[in-house]
């Protein structure tokens, strides 16, 4: 009967040691439609799916996006604090099991029998105050940090994600501040010319001073623009310095023309894709499980906490009685069992933040989401306007040039006015102005359809943090 009874003892110890007080977590339903907005059908390979090397085609840029993964700061910070996560998960694990330390002690008290002052030292291995984890709170607050690791290393892939779409983005900037500059400079140039011209055909009493300061005002507009512009490029180099980790040279030259770049149409797909390709949905639901798992560890801390400390070794009323061989081996072990009573609600208090806190996860988890399901909805409301706005602008800006061409033929005739000439050069070169802006905003669209989709991150070896642990 007695070992009967140790047997259903050991079975109960070992059924408490498995119990946990973690709630059962469940996802919570996404707070966005079933499909997209705008989202046509597109055949391609996934963002997410989709390296970056892939997806940008220049060198240039890819040789910036590469410096911008190994330099980059705000890079560098998420992935130390990735090995920070890693960690504290470790610190969280070590309270699982026993901590052993080699010490010596020493003791002196009255001797109960005669009244004497007594000494004593011990020697050996000791176990201080290890906490048996019988009702999981410690694999709880284990379990919660391993969430947190989990939820830091999305934070790094979600990084590199706006790292990657931010650095082109910038490129693609500079791409459109040479065109501009190049743009401004050649039609400077020409009204320069103009200027000359008319003034002279004031001065000589053929033109009216209207016509001469109309040609004033626009070829200093020009130098307005190509101060502008030459400002606004200069901004943008020292952005693309910054996210490279790295200073550009004033005359670096992207190489390339709007025109020249293409970038691969990816596919929408559905918002339950994005909850998978994004990083930062990802990271949502990793910190709402780590809120999850501390309820299981305040819940545990209603119920008695166990510890024991205890320690083998040699003794002796000798201290150099412990090393010669004068002492004797003994041993200490001291349980204790703590209960909680009278807490003034301090666990009560610590349950219902606990509950809070995963209130605060679950509603950041659907925000998440939804700003998800925004941004990809912008990116496909603008790829399904900008392709027809750059066509149409396309179609102005060729009217504008046959325009200018056919005024100044007219002009050199003598048929039209200094007038019309100047007039259809201005409404050139604001046509080919918005030419440009209105590419670079499609192509710029295309660069943030492509992060919104999960697009962008690849672990590389240089930027791979630890493995992460086992749940």
């Amino acid at each position: 009967m007695t070992t009967i009874r140790k047997t259903a003892l050991a079975a109960a110890v070992l059924a408490l040691a498995g119990c946990s007080f973690i709630p059962e977590y469940q996802r919570p339903d996404a707070p966005v439609p079933g499909a997209f907005p705008y989202a046509s059908a597109t055949e391609g390979t996934p963002a997410a799916a989709l390296d970056w090397q892939a997806f940008f085609a220049d060198a240039r840029l890819k040789q910036l996006i590469g410096a911008a993964l190994a330099n980059n700061r705000d890079l560098r910070v998420a992935l130390l604090n990735v090995e920070q996560a890693r960690a504290q998960y470790d610190i969280r694990r070590a309270d699982l099991y026993p901590t052993v330390g080699v010490g010596v002690n020493a003791s002196r008290a009255p001797n109960p029998s005669n009244g004497e002052q007594s000494t004593s030292f011990q020697a050996g291995f000791s176990v201080s105050a290890w906490e048996i984890d019988l009702w999981g709170r410690l694999r709880a607050l284990s379990e919660a940090a391993v969430d947190q690791f989990l939820a830091t290393d999305e934070g790094r892939k979600a990084a590199q994600v706006t790292l990657v779409s931010s650095v082109a983005n910038a490129w693609l900037s500079l791409v459109a501040d040479e065109e501009l500059l190049a743009l401004t400079r050649q039609t400077l140039q020409t009204r320069e010319e103009s200027l000359r011209l008319v003034k002279l055909r004031f001065d000589n009493g053929v033109s009216s001073e209207l016509d001469f300061r109309l040609a004033e005002s626009l070829a200093y507009a020009a130098r307005v623009s190509l101060a502008q512009q030459e400002r606004q490029r200069a901004l943008d180099l020292n952005t693309l310095g910054l996210l490279t980790g790295q200073t550009l040279p004033v005359d670096y030259g992207t190489g390339t023309t709007m025109a020249a770049i293409t970038l691969p149409d990816v596919p929408a797909g559905l918002p339950s894709d994005v909850l998978v390709a994004r990083p930062d949905v990802r990271q949502a639901e990793n910190l709402l499980q780590a809120a999850n798992a501390n309820i299981g560890a305040a819940r545990a801390a209603f119920l008695p906490r166990i510890s024991l400390t205890a320690s083998v070794g040699r003794a002796s009323t000798q201290l150099s009685g412990l090393f010669d061989g004068g002492g004797k081996w003994a041993y200490t072990v001291a349980p204790s069992l703590l209960l909680p009573i009278f807490d003034f609600g301090r666990n009560e208090a610590g349950l219902q933040s606990a509950r809070v806190q995963r209130d605060i996860a679950i509603a950041q988890y659907e925000r998440s989401i939804q700003q998800a399901f925004k941004e990809v909805a912008d990116a496909l409301a603008g790829r399904a306007t900008l392709t027809t706005q750059l066509a149409a602008q396309d179609r102005v800006a060729e009217a504008e040039s046959v325009r200018m061409r056919l005024s100044q033929l007219r002009y050199d005739a003598g048929v039209a006015s200094s007038l019309d000439l100047l007039d259809a050069q201005r409404s050139f070169f604001t046509a080919r102005q918005a030419q440009i802006q209105t590419r670079l905003a499609g192509l710029q669209n295309q660069v943030l359809l492509y992060r919104a989709l999960g697009g962008g991150w690849t672990e590389t070896a240089a930027g791979a943090p630890a493995s992460a642990p086992a749940k």
